[in-house]
């Protein structure tokens, strides 16, 4: 029987292909979420890698044996698979591990409206098939077997993130994009034809064994050529993405990181000036900036844990009209409520491109406090470090605590998170205040004491 325990997790399966997955567990699993979906069909997606065309199609297999219709979209970006769910009305199927390294492939999945699969919401079930499947053998095939069918949405996809921003009378901007041979390179120049912009296209070359850099953009040392580049051509802006391209990372003109905190905040800016009085879902480890920018438009935040499945909900329960996450995931409810880092982006250009000054001039209204970004360390006893930062702060004047995600502490100018990771021996450590020193002061303090 497959150990499934390595590669289900929380949100998506993932996992070394061939060692830990391959084609013949792919099609159990194409069945299985025909079984749990109940769907009469589904549609499919994947991005570049090798074993991505093979694990797909075998998918579609399994799916289609069980009486289950198949539209395979072929290349495309998880946004894009998502558009295609939301535009068709059907669950979905990407395979990608997105910034993984070339050896992992995965499924995230979700049911029609692109609404998310979790382990909560039918992913521990289509686990449970999977495994007693390949234990006991195959179920019998359907009576009659499905179509599998292949259709081309990349235009319609482009047209609807175009509907949704207007970018008619932006002023022509010279852009950079680092596509990291991932899904980008597929996607950007449909989306970005016929606006005025000058492209400067960075390893656009589909290329799952990533030549170049990870494609992993919230690591710094994979921005290091879109920098250097936005530098040397005097760019406006620089945008990088992920490896399935539902990511995205933005440098202003000096080549500097712009925080996704910030771009939350300008883009939460924009829809509430479409949608005056919404709701806007932010994740706890988002700056302070956020909410505040938020009220300060006459709309409504809040606050959820870290976590697509949890700001999705968040998002459908209370009819948010965005969300934003200090990954650089962005969700609208434009969008059936999924992450696009392709219509972030688009709002990005509107609101540069709307005016005359420079990016970095435009942002900083967004980005107003210092951050540690996130500090992981390794310990043995999660819960126990935990519980002594927890002992540490406690009592004291003028703090406050909360564990909505892991432990929250709050003073009147400074804040921190610390979070156990889901998959591995580390807490995740991210603290915000009024000034630079008072984030060391605090961040020294609080390491000090999960070091120990």
């Amino acid at each position: 029987m497959a150990d499934l325990s390595r590669i289900v997790k929380a949100y998506d399966v993932r996992g070394v292909v061939p060692d830990q997955w391959d084609e013949t567990l792919s099609e159990l699993f194409g069945a299985a979420f025909a079984e749990v979906t109940g769907a009469d069909a589904i549609v499919t997606g994947h991005d570049m890698r090798p074993s991505s065309p093979g694990l797909s199609g075998a998918f579609a297999r399994g799916a289609a044996a069980r009486g289950v219709d198949v539209t395979e979209i072929g290349l495309c970006s998880t946004d894009e698979l998502y558009f295609a769910s939301g535009a068709l009305g059907l669950p979905g199927a990407m395979f990608t591990a997105s910034h993984n390294p070339a050896q992992y492939n995965g499924i995230k999945m979700c049911r029609a409206g692109a609404a998310p699969v979790g382990q909560d919401t039918g992913l521990a079930d289509i686990r449970a098939l999977v495994e007693r499947w390949s234990r006991d053998g195959a179920p019998e095939p359907a009576a009659k077997a499905g179509t599998i069918v292949q259709r081309d949405v990349l235009a319609d996809y482009a047209a609807h993130l175009r509907s949704l921003v207007d970018l008619s009378g932006i002023r022509p901007l010279k852009v950079v994009v680092d596509a990291g041979n991932g899904m980008g390179g597929h996607t950007v120049p449909t989306v970005f034809e016929g606006l005025p912009l000058e492209l400067d296209a960075l390893f656009f070359e589909l290329d799952g064994s990533f030549p170049n850099h990870e494609a992993n953009p919230l690591d710094p040392k994979n921005i290091v050529d879109l920098q250097a580049r936005v530098r040397e051509v005097g760019a406006d802006l620089g945008l990088a993405f992920d490896g399935d391209a539902d990511r995205c990372f933005v440098v202003d003109e000096k080549g500097d990181p712009v925080s996704p905190s910030a771009i939350t905040a300008l883009v939460a800016a924009r829809e509430l000036a479409k949608h005056p009085g919404g709701t806007v879902i932010h994740n706890l480890i988002t700056s302070w900036s956020v909410p505040e920018v938020v009220k300060e438009q006459g709309g409504e935040a809040v606050r959820t844990r870290v976590g697509h499945s949890f700001i999705k909900e968040e998002m459908a329960k209370t009819g948010a009209i965005f969300g934003g996450e200090h990954s650089a995931h962005y969700y609208f409810r434009d969008f059936w409520n999924a992450d696009t880092g392709m219509l972030a982006a688009l709002h990005v250009l509107a609101a540069l491109g709307g005016q005359q000054g420079t990016l970095s001039a435009l942002v900083a209204q967004y980005d107003r406090y210092a951050a540690s970004g996130e500090i992981n360390s390794t310990v043995d006893d999660q819960t126990g470090r935990l519980a002594a930062i927890k002992a540490g702060y406690e009592g004291r004047e003028g703090v406050t605590l909360d564990e909505l995600d892991g432990l929250t502490v709050t003073a009147a100018d400074w804040w921190f998170n610390l979070r156990a990771s889901n998959t591995e021996p580390l807490l995740r450590l991210n603290v915000e205040a009024r000034d630079a020193a008072t984030v060391a002061r605090v961040r020294d303090e609080v390491l000090a004491i999960v070091r120990a």
